[in-house]
């Protein structure tokens, strides 16, 4: 099982940072929208792995951020993911370009209707909603579609 963070940096403009996922060759995902993050090195917390991958991919540091949730990611094709899930809305720095994608400040209404993950619409709604810190399970088929989404141990219908 691999560990990630994923984030999602909100600006004062009522606009969150997103990456628009188009640059990498084999990526589970290509075209679609999602926040910013990546997988676990050695050694390290949830914390301090979101805090690099955000200047990683964005030159950005994080002034303030939150918790939010952990989401178990299960595939039919991908090795199980937990991904450790949160918002930010500080931040020093001056966004650089990104090689994985394209980062755009997208406004906040307009987020839910980007392609993106099923289940991550899921999450959104759940970040939007301000809900306490949350387990949610997702689960996909073979052809990447969402079969069972389970929060905090009882199925979403």
């Amino acid at each position: 099982m691999k560990n990630t963070t994923l984030c999602y940096i909100q600006n004062s403009r009522g606009q969150t940072l997103l990456l628009h996922r188009v640059k990498k060759e084999n990526d589970l995902n290509h075209d679609k929208w999602i926040g910013v993050g990546g997988k676990f090195e050695d050694k390290e917390s949830p914390e301090e792995c979101l805090l690099r991958e955000v200047r990683e991919e964005t030159g950005l540091t994080l002034t303030s951020y939150r918790y939010r949730g952990i989401v178990t990611f299960v595939s039919a094709v991908w090795e199980t993911e937990l991904m450790h899930l949160f918002t930010a809305d500080g931040f020093i720095g001056t966004l650089k370009d990104c090689d994985e994608g394209t980062l755009e400040w997208v406004d906040n209404a307009v987020v839910p209707t980007l392609p993106t993950w099923e289940g991550d619409r899921i999450f959104l709604e759940l970040l939007q909603q301000d809900l306490p810190f949350f387990s949610l399970k997702l689960e996909y088929d073979a052809n990447e579609t969402l079969v069972s989404a389970i929060l905090n141990g009882k199925a979403l219908p």
